[in-house]
C-alpha cells in the first residue's frame, strides 16, 4: 500500500509504494498520467525494484550483453539501458510542467537540471561529491578513485500534455555485478559505483527521505 508523506503546500506529493515490480510501477504511471487533469496532484513516487534491466525508446538491445535471467523490460522513457535493483533509491516525478511555464517543453531543460543539482546536493549531505556530464544525463562522481564511475541514472518521458513520468535512480547499496553485464547508458565500459563503495553505509529509507527533500525543494510550484 502506498504510504503518503506530509508535503508542504505548492509541492509535490510523496508517495512511498515500498518495494514493487518495475512492471506494475509503469503501468500505475501510465494509468495515473492518462487520466489526470488540471486539478490532479503532482506526486513524487518512492520505489525500490526488484532486479530489471530497463530500456529506453532508443535503446539499443545489443548493449544488454548478457542478462543473466534478469528481465529486459521496454519502457517509452528517454535513454538507453539502466539497472534497476535493491538497495537503489528510485523516485518517479509524476509533473504537470505546464503549472511551471506555458510551453512544457522549453522548460524540460530546467526540469532535468533541477533532478541532477537534488541528487548532487543529496550527494553532498554525505560528503561525496557528484557532477553533470555534458551530453550524458545523470550524475557522476566528481573525484577520488571513482571519478567518472555514474552513480545516479536519469529517464523522463514528457506527454505532450506536458506532463511527466519516470525519474531518477540512485545506488546507495547495490549488488553493482549486474551494470557489468550490460553498456549502461550505452557506453561501454562504464564504470558504476554506489555509496556505500564510497564509505556511506546509510540506510536505504533514509537516502529515499533525503533525496525525496531535496526534489521537492526545487520543484515546488
Amino acid at each position: 500500500m502506498d504510504r503518503a508523506m506530509d508535503h508542504a503546500p505548492g509541492a509535490p506529493a510523496v508517495l512511498d509504494r515500498g518495494r514493487e515490480a518495475y512492471e506494475a510501477s509503469l503501468a500505475a504511471m501510465r494509468d495515473y498520467t492518462g487520466a489526470r487533469d488540471a486539478a490532479s496532484a503532482d506526486q513524487l513516487w518512492i520505489v525500490e525494484h526488484p532486479p530489471v534491466y530497463t530500456l529506453g525508446l532508443g535503446a539499443d538491445p545489443s548493449h544488454v550483453l548478457d542478462a543473466h535471467g534478469i528481465p529486459v523490460v521496454q519502457t517509452d522513457r528517454g535513454g538507453e539501458v539502466t539497472f534497476h535493483g535493491p538497495g537503489q533509491a528510485v523516485i518517479y516525478l509524476l509533473m504537470d510542467l505546464k503549472r511551471r511555464r506555458r510551453d512544457a517543453r522549453l522548460y524540460a531543460r530546467e526540469f532535468v537540471h533541477a533532478i541532477e543539482q537534488a541528487v548532487i546536493e543529496t550527494l553532498a549531505a554525505y560528503n561525496l561529491a557528484g557532477e553533470r556530464h555534458a551530453g550524458a544525463p545523470g550524475i557522476y562522481i566528481a573525484d577520488g578513485r571513482w571519478q567518472g564511475a555514474k552513480i545516479a541514472a536519469l529517464g523522463l518521458k514528457i506527454r505532450g500534455n506536458g506532463c511527466t513520468y519516470h525519474g531518477v535512480s540512485l545506488n546507495v547499496s547495490m549488488d553493482l555485478a549486474p551494470f557489468g553485464w550490460i553498456n549502461p547508458c550505452g557506453y561501454a565500459g562504464l564504470a558504476t559505483v554506489d555509496m556505500k563503495t564510497l564509505g556511506v553505509d546509510a540506510p536505504l529509507a533514509e537516502v529515499q527521505q533525503a533525496l525525496a527533500r531535496q526534489l521537492i525543494d526545487r520543484l515546488k510550484g
